[in-house]
């Protein structure tokens, strides 16, 4: 699937949803069903700079040349976020990864105005930590 498809289904289950109270639950739910990460994971390789909440993020490069991430958080939101970004991204070839936009897509979604500031900043540093771990993939 087509980090676009993958965005379009994203897009279709928040609009079932009503308002943005609604659509922030369902994001922390989305982090509810996240694989935990094993304490090695949470270390400071992994830790993602530039949030306010603890964040990492396991990044997998696969046979099949598609990058697969797992990450976690200390904050339920966080970790919602990180569902969604791994929905997204996971399995997925480094160049697919790089020309995606981003902040189009947050927008889409309606994440963009409804996140803090501190939120905002957050998901562009996990966005940076993807994007730069699929332009070490794809140079190697």
């Amino acid at each position: 699937m087509a980090i676009s498809d993958a965005l379009s289904e994203l897009k279709d289950e928040f609009e079932l949803l009503g308002d943005w109270e609604e659509r922030y639950r369902y994001v922390i739910e989305m982090g509810k069903d996240l694989a935990p990460l094993s304490d090695a994971e949470r270390t400071d390789p992994y830790k993602v700079r530039g949030c306010a909440s603890q964040v990492w993020l396991v990044t997998e490069p696969r046979d099949d040349g598609t990058l697969g991430f797992r990450g976690d958080s200390d904050a339920h939101i966080v970790r919602g976020l990180i569902a969604i970004l791994l929905r997204l991204y996971s399995g997925h070839r480094p160049e697919e990864i790089l020309a995606f936009d981003a902040n189009a897509a947050f927008a889409e979604l309606g994440l963009a105005g409804a996140l803090s500031a501190q939120r905002s900043n957050g998901l562009a540093s996990m966005v940076a930590r993807i994007r730069r771990d699929a332009e070490l993939a794809r140079a190697a």
